[in-house]
C-alpha cells in the first residue's frame, strides 16, 4: 500500500518537473543558476532536476516508510500515512515556497531570516526528517531548480538534526536540573 503511494507521489513529481522543464524550454529556455548566486562559480542547469527530483522523491519517501515501519510497525504503515508526516511535508513545502517567493521579488533580507529561522524551529520540531526535506526542495524548485535546494536543504537538515538530537536534549536536561534546584528537590 505504501509502495503504491510512493510510486504515485513520484509519478506526480516526475510529471510536474518535466512539465515545468518543457514549458521553460519552449518559453525562453531552461534557466541555469550559479552556485551561491555568484557569477564566478559554475552554473547548474535546471535540466538536472528532471532526474534528481524523481529520484529524491522515491528515496525520501522510502526513508519515511522505513522510519514509520520502525516506529509504528509494518501493519500500521500499510493502513494510512500519519498526520504528522503530512503536516511536516506541507509545512516545509509552504516554507520553501515562502522563501523562494521573497527571493524572487528581490527581498534578500526575509529569505536570510527564514533560513536562520529553521534553526529555531529545529529546537521544537524535527526538521531533519525526510518529508521536511522533500517539501522544502519541492517548494523551492520552481524558482531555483532542484539541485540547489537539495544541497541547501541537505545542509539545513544536517544542522537541524544536530540541533534537535543534540542541542535540544542538552537544553532540556539543563532546564530540568535548574527546575529541580529551584523547587529544592
Amino acid at each position: 500500500m505504501f509502495l503504491k503511494k510512493r510510486l504515485y507521489l513520484t509519478t506526480i513529481i516526475t510529471f510536474a518537473i518535466w512539465s515545468l522543464l518543457l514549458w521553460n524550454h519552449f518559453h525562453g529556455g531552461v534557466p541555469s543558476h550559479h552556485i551561491l548566486a555568484r557569477e564566478d562559480l559554475p552554473e547548474i542547469s535546471n535540466w538536472w532536476g528532471g532526474i534528481l527530483l524523481p529520484l529524491l522523491t522515491l528515496f525520501l519517501s522510502y526513508r519515511v516508510e522505513k522510519r514509520l515501519e520502525k516506529s509504528l510497525g509494518v501493519n500500521a504503515v500499510k493502513t494510512k500515512i500519519p498526520e504528522s508526516v503530512i503536516i511536516g511535508f506541507v509545512a516545509a513545502l509552504l516554507y520553501g515556497i515562502t522563501l523562494a517567493t521573497f527571493f524572487s521579488f528581490g527581498n534578500e533580507e526575509v529569505p536570510g531570516y527564514l533560513l536562520i529561522g529553521i534553526f529555531g524551529i529545529s529546537l521544537f520540531y524535527p526538521t531533519y526528517r525526510a518529508e521536511c526535506l522533500l517539501g522544502f526542495v519541492i517548494g523551492m524548485t520552481y524558482t531555483f531548480g532542484a539541485i540547489l535546494p537539495t544541497g541547501i536543504g541537505t545542509i539545513l537538515a544536517l544542522i537541524g538534526a544536530v540541533i534537535y538530537l543534540g542541542i535540544r536534549p542538552a537544553i532540556l536536561f539543563l532546564v530540568h536540573k535548574v527546575r529541580k534546584l529551584a523547587i529544592g528537590k
